[in-house]
């Protein structure tokens, strides 16, 4: 019989009905864990339920602003309040950006919005969870940042600050929270080849650069993004998911502090 990475676990994915929390709560129901999605759109999440549920997954959908610090910490606790604790917590909340505009056409306002925005929800998940995780049952929290972290690339500077934000912010809860037994690992893939054609909003994130080059968004992505990158070719979601369900079990107990780099050779490490 095939051991499951994630039997007995009890895991809340934040944005869990978008295109990379939804797949990554798939592959987590289907290795054990007991699924806890959160978002904004009941349907979407809804969507992401009916796909666990018909393979015999264990999940639980709940409509949640993770803007919202006291919802969301009300959301973890009847979680823990139900199965004694959270095991493992992943951030895939997405925020709409502006990514092309140089910093003479940057307003102050569309360059702190990624910046605020992704680091506010990793701050308010990251709260409401820690404190229901750890000890004598490992906890892990998982997040999402970009390779924009380390590229200098022009038009990129809000987005670019927000992913490095990220990288630190999860480099820090690491070392604050491995006393607890608590690992900390970010997950930095390129912009995901299958995403847009699953509803994320990366569709609408490379339109107008797509737009600019005369080409759709897939050959935007396949044509011009992968060339940049050693492999010649982007991320899938399966793949980000098969990692993050490695990263989260206990096969990869060792790894914290550290960023999977998921990007196909776009960065070198």
């Amino acid at each position: 019989m095939t051991e499951l990475l994630l039997e007995k676990k009890n895991a809340v994915i934040y944005g869990g009905g978008g295109a990379i929390g939804g797949a990554i709560a798939r592959v987590f129901a289907r290795e054990g864990a007991r699924v806890f999605i959160a978002g904004r759109t009941q349907a979407k999440l809804d969507a992401v339920a009916g796909d666990i549920t018909a393979t015999g997954g264990m999940v639980e959908t709940a409509q949640v602003d993770v803007f919202d610090q006291q919802a969301t910490e009300r959301h973890a606790d009847a979680i823990a309040e139900t199965t004694g604790s959270i095991d493992i917590a992943v951030n895939a909340v997405s925020i709409m950006h502006d990514q092309g505009t140089m910093l003479a056409d940057l307003s102050l306002g569309e360059f702190m919005r990624p910046i605020d925005g992704f680091l506010r929800t990793m701050f308010i998940t990251s709260k409401a969870v820690a404190r229901h995780m750890g000890r004598e049952r490992p906890g892990v929290i998982l997040t999402l940042s970009e390779p924009g972290a380390k590229l200098a690339v022009g038009g990129i500077l809000g987005h670019a600050a927000s992913a490095a934000g990220k990288e630190a912010f999860s480099r820090v809860l690491a070392a604050e929270l491995a006393p607890s037994n608590i690992r900390v690992i970010g997950i930095r893939p390129h912009a995901v080849a299958d995403a847009p054609a699953a509803g994320s909003y990366t569709k609408d994130l490379f339109q107008p650069g797509a737009e600019a080059t005369g080409k759709t968004v897939q050959e935007f992505l396949d044509e011009g993004l992968a060339q940049g990158t050693l492999l010649k070719r982007l991320p899938t979601l399966s793949e980000i998911a098969e990692t993050a369900a490695f990263l989260a079990a206990d096969r990869g107990g060792v790894m914290t502090g550290t960023i999977a780099n998921l990007s196909a050779g776009a960065l070198v490490d």
